[in-house]
């Protein structure tokens, strides 16, 4: 089942999409990666859902990615006596430690981190930014604000605290019980939420230990101004745009977004773009133009994956939307505006022998016209860097791992076979011709690009480039 896009579809599970038979529509729809969010569903639904997409994977004999998504710490009012007050501009409210019920004149904010890291001036975004407040006077257990932006406001509402790093790890208790509950049922990414700094990252990659790769979910401006370093500390980038328009103007939005995606491209790290692509497609089955542009444009500007959340979670036309993102990726594709954009946007290869034996691929196979290019790896390291160039012709991965051909069901253009290991390179070669026919990615005839590491079996050790062709 060779996707005709190279831009991949994650898309969450949920309530409208457990159903196995679901499931399998969603997949023969585009989806490449399953999104569990475990900030909703119990364990045993999460299970559930692992075990359906195993079994469609052997049915199918195709690796499939799964990301588990992780709460992370999640910052609330108290309760509010009558469950709703309303907050007047120009008002006065106090937010303190105290967990009484709450009245129009003080709130409980159960949260001493916030403030410990606030001062008079910052602000406070309610209820996903709805409401704004400023701090007048604070202190270790107190702020007193001022309401700059009215609204009703209810029991347990949303905190956010914008361009301030706050000294939170972003694994909760509940978060390091998921996880591990997680790692047992081997998912291949973990989606980290609240990332600010690397620490975070270094901190998860420990409990993890090797057993999944850790996807960084930027949603805050603090994780923005570590960006280099965050993408360096994680395996992949999600830029989730839901979260980081709540706490900086949606006017920097668009613009983040395009920095993100370069700065992942630079790197050589799959990139994510995520949060309300389709969404009125959760109630209508087809998507806003204005929607539709705004995939069209995260495949444009050259991103790993576009994801689909409430869409397929709780949707009225979870297959539909799967779907229609598969149809408009396909098609921005196949626009030449499309390659002349991607091309523009090229990084230089950096000085080591995989970047070149890459760089010099994606050129040979533009040159010779040849079908696909053949990357063998065993971490995934090698099909990364030729995912970097961005090549003209699709990525046939071969992989003695399972684990690793599920991880690169991320990366773009990344056609990923699991398959037996070689012992010398001429078998390699073999084998790559004989697959390629086998995956309907080349015809008799045609030519291929084999790379691979020799010796075998050594990570990022790419340095080996070969011209092959298929046989009858």
């Amino acid at each position: 089942m060779q996707r005709r896009r190279k831009v991949k579809i994650v898309a969450t599970l949920g309530p409208a999409s457990s159903d196995p038979d679901i499931v399998a529509a969603l997949f023969e729809a585009g989806v490449d990666v399953f999104r569990l969010n475990f900030s909703h569903g119990s364990h045993d639904d999460h299970r559930r859902n692992v075990e359906t997409i195993r079994a469609l994977e052997r049915e199918l004999r195709r690796p499939i990615g799964i990301l588990m998504d992780l709460q992370g710490p999640k910052l609330r009012v108290g309760k509010i006596k009558g469950g709703t007050i309303d907050l007047v501009e120009g008002a006065e409210l106090r937010l303190d430690l105290d967990t009484a019920i709450g009245d129009v004149t003080r709130v409980s904010l159960p949260h001493p981190e916030i403030f410990a890291a606030v001062q008079p001036g910052s602000d406070l975004l309610l209820d996903d930014g709805k409401l704004r407040l400023r701090i007048m006077e604070c202190g270790d257990d107190f702020a007193r604000t001022e309401v700059i932006t009215g609204g009703p406001l209810s029991d347990r509402k949303g905190v956010n605290v914008p361009g301030v790093l706050l000294p939170l790890s972003p694994l909760t208790e509940k978060d390091r019980v998921d996880l591990a509950f997680g790692l047992d049922l081997e998912v291949d990414w973990v989606g980290l939420s609240f990332v600010q700094r690397p620490e975070d990252i270094a901190e998860a990659r420990r409990l993890i230990g090797g057993r999944a790769a850790i996807l960084a979910k930027i949603e805050k401006p603090a994780a923005i101004a570590q960006i280099d370093a965050l993408i360096e500390s994680a395996d992949a980038i999600m830029v989730a745009r839901g979260d980081l328009g709540v706490e900086m103007p949606p006017e920097e939005v668009p613009s983040r977004q395009k920095q993100l995606i370069r700065a992942c491209r630079l790197a050589g790290k799959p990139v994510v773009v995520a949060t309300q692509m389709l969404d009125s497609m959760v109630h209508a089955p087809a998507p806003t133009r204005a929607e539709a542009s705004d995939v069209a444009t995260a495949v444009y500007d050259g991103a790993d994956a576009v994801m689909l959340s409430a869409e397929t979670a709780a949707g009225d036309y979870p297959v539909e939307s799967a779907a229609m993102m598969n149809r408009i990726a396909a098609r921005t594709e196949a626009d030449p505006l499309y390659r002349a954009l991607i091309h523009a946007l090229h990084p230089p290869p950096e000085a080591t022998a995989p970047d070149a034996i890459s760089a010099a691929a994606a050129q040979v196979a533009t040159t010779i016209k040849a079908s696909a290019i053949v990357s063998y790896t065993t971490s995934g390291s090698t099909a990364q860097r030729a995912a970097r160039e961005r090549p003209d012709v699709p990525i046939l991965v071969l992989t003695s791992r399972v684990a690793t051909a599920r991880r690169l069901a991320l990366t773009w253009g990344a056609h990923c076979v699991h398959t037996a290991d070689v012992s010398s390179f001429q078998e390699m070669v073999q084998k790559a011709c004989r697959v390629a026919a086998k995956e309907g990615i080349a015809l008799p005839g045609d030519k291929l690009i084999v790379t691979a590491g020799v010796p075998f079996g050594t990570p990022g050790s790419t340095n080996v480039l070969r011209i092959a062709w298929v046989e009858d």
